[in-house]
């Protein structure tokens, strides 16, 4: 890896694309295997980033959803010991049933958690690493800011720490890094990258949008994650009832098409300024991460350390 990052896996927008070109530009690439709509697609996926991939590239992922609502999660980790990607990510329950199986070939288990108690509890199950989803994060944020977070965890885990959440460029990085993570986590900033499955309605409404067009609530999903008002508004859904906290459900019997036509987004919007080749994207992230590791850090920037004395 050229760059402490992973490129998040999102659902509905990481593809195989995204994960080859993240690793050839030294971050590790990650996708959810529940965007491979069948058993046969994610096999075909499985079997195109191995082929892509080089010893020289930097390493992938999948994520796995744990929880028991996903009935297709025995499939996807039998797929998975087959093709032995060398890290898997676990989200939305416990990664108890994952971490053995993984193990047996080698590869590393890292649990998604949004909270200390859930970081305690993945923890004790012997993961080598958690992924915290900080406040910020877009698909499910978290409620925890990252200054307290990371050494939260910190008191009580000495694997290896991923931070996300509202990052968005290569000081960014490095910062997460400052505060004791390992690696940082990005999302929001590529899910307008040429390579994703998003559609270019979403991508330009990206462009076009900024941290003031987010709505944080759990009535699309059921947990609190941030979404784009215009998307909402375009879907023709009450903008007042939906912050309110009604369900979506109540206010139509209809399809709303949560994901596919209602999109979502974390506080990095407002860092995509256009549709870029993720390539481009990860080289500027470089470049700003070794720009911030060079810099040393000044606190009397504007003020000698006497004049700091005399405050």
């Amino acid at each position: 890896m050229q760059l402490p990052l992973i490129t998040a896996p999102m659902f509905l927008v990481s593809s195989v694309e995204l994960v080859v070109a993240a690793c050839r530009h030294g971050a590790l690439g990650s996708f959810p295997t529940g965007n491979a709509r069948t058993l046969e697609m994610l096999e075909q996926w499985l079997r195109d980033i191995s082929a892509a991939l080089t010893p020289q590239d930097a390493p992938w992922a999948v994520n796995l959803v744990v929880h028991r609502s996903y009935e297709r999660l025995e499939q996807d980790l039998a797929l998975v010991e087959r093709y032995r990607p060398p890290l898997v990510i676990t989200a939305l329950g416990s990664p108890r049933h994952v971490i053995d199986r993984v193990h047996g070939y080698g590869g590393l288990v890292f649990a998604d958690v949004n909270t200390l108690k859930h970081a305690r509890q993945a923890t004790a199950l012997g993961v080598d690493g958690l992924v915290l989803v900080a406040a910020g994060a877009g698909g499910h944020t978290g409620q925890m800011g990252a200054f307290a977070m990371v050494p939260g965890v910190r008191e009580f885990f000495e694997g290896t720490l991923v931070l996300g959440g509202g990052l968005t460029d290569g000081a960014g990085i490095r910062a997460a890094e400052v505060l004791g993570a390992d690696l940082a986590s990005m999302g929001t900033r590529f899910i307008a990258c040429e390579e994703t499955l998003a559609s270019e309605g979403y991508r330009q409404m990206l462009v076009d949008s900024s941290i003031e067009d987010l709505i944080l609530t759990a009535a699309v999903s059921g947990v609190p994650a941030y979404w784009l008002r215009k998307s909402l508004t375009a879907a023709g859904f009450d903008i007042d009832a939906i912050e309110r906290g009604v369900r979506m459900e109540s206010m139509s019997p209809s399809n709303y098409g949560r994901w596919t036509k209602i999109w979502s987004a974390g506080h990095g919007v407002g860092s995509i300024k256009a549709i870029e080749s993720a390539a481009t994207v990860l080289q500027r992230l470089a470049t700003e991460y070794w720009k911030a590791v060079d810099q040393a850090p000044v606190l009397h920037r504007s003020l000698t350390r006497t004049q700091w004395a005399a405050v």
